[in-house]
């Protein structure tokens, strides 16, 4: 599998980032339409609540971050809560490495549909697991948004939720707010904890670099000069643009003929 031994190019402008293909991921997030999945991602790349509500087809966002030295990339998928395409979802699913299940507290038709979204990721990744014999952990944290809300609107007790991640130990439970800022770095932390990543992706945890400093970004020599003890940036792809289902779809064939294949086989680039 040629992709893993290359290096993945972030371009935008004068931007021009590799990162190694082995500290790339991608986050997914999905849930009802209305209920803030597109609020928490913007809490977590700009620190802002935007009011307006936008319905969202599918947002792809990236973030690149110069951790210690090391370059690591987070997509960031913001899928529609109507999933008018369900092979879409699937595949979304299928190239997912982290998880965020997010319902709105006070619609319990949203958590019944975090309920089932879990367990198609479960059985979607288990039919990968089984044919690429992987075994990877499934990082995934369930957010119940709006806790900002009075109780009188509460349709959703908070055990109800902490049942859903009670027999799972890299699944999480968060109630936040969005608008309040509320628990949403903890619940990053604890996610990016689980899957392993380094804790400084939370929001909080490094400077927020911008593009004009791309030049010198990747460099392991790179710091600030006013945060000399802060070795930990990141910082937003302006003109990242989602990879093509053609890319998809080959990213996701070459992990399967990769175990147990000759090496002829597992030659799959993806462009």
């Amino acid at each position: 599998f040629q992709d893993q031994a290359m290096m993945k190019t972030m371009s935008g402008g004068n931007c021009n980032l590799n990162v190694p293909a082995k500290n790339s991921y991608r986050m997914v997030v999905l849930g009802a339409s209305r209920v803030g999945k597109s609020s928490i991602v913007s809490r977590f790349l700009n620190g802002r609540f935007e009011d307006q509500y936008t319905p969202t087809i599918e947002d792809f966002h990236r973030k690149v971050y110069n951790i210690r030295g090391d370059m690591y990339q987070l997509d960031i998928l913001d899928t529609s809560g109507n999933h008018p395409f369900p092979a879409m979802r699937r595949l979304s699913i299928l190239t997912g490495d982290v998880f965020i299940l997010v319902f709105s507290l006070d619609n319990r038709e949203s958590f019944d549909e975090v309920k089932r979204l879990q367990k198609q990721i479960l059985e979607i990744k288990s039919c990968l697991k089984n044919k690429t014999k992987e075994s990877a952990d499934l990082p995934m944290v369930i957010c119940g948004n709006k806790n900002d809300h009075s109780e009188i609107f509460r349709k959703v007790r908070t055990d109800e939720g902490e049942n859903l991640v009670s027999s799972d130990e890299n699944c999480a439970y968060f109630e936040v707010s969005a608008k309040k800022n509320t628990n949403v770095d903890e619940m990053f932390y604890v996610l990016f904890s689980m899957a392993k990543l380094p804790h400084e992706m939370s929001p909080s945890l490094h400077r927020k670099i911008s593009i004009q400093y791309s030049d010198t970004f990747q460099q392991k020599s790179f710091r600030m000069r006013r945060v000399k003890d802060m070795d930990a940036y990141g910082m937003i792809s302006p003109f990242a643009r989602r990879p093509s289902v053609n890319s998809d779809l080959k990213y996701i064939k070459s992990k399967v003929l990769r175990e147990g294949q000759s090496r002829e086989r597992e030659k799959c680039t993806v462009q």
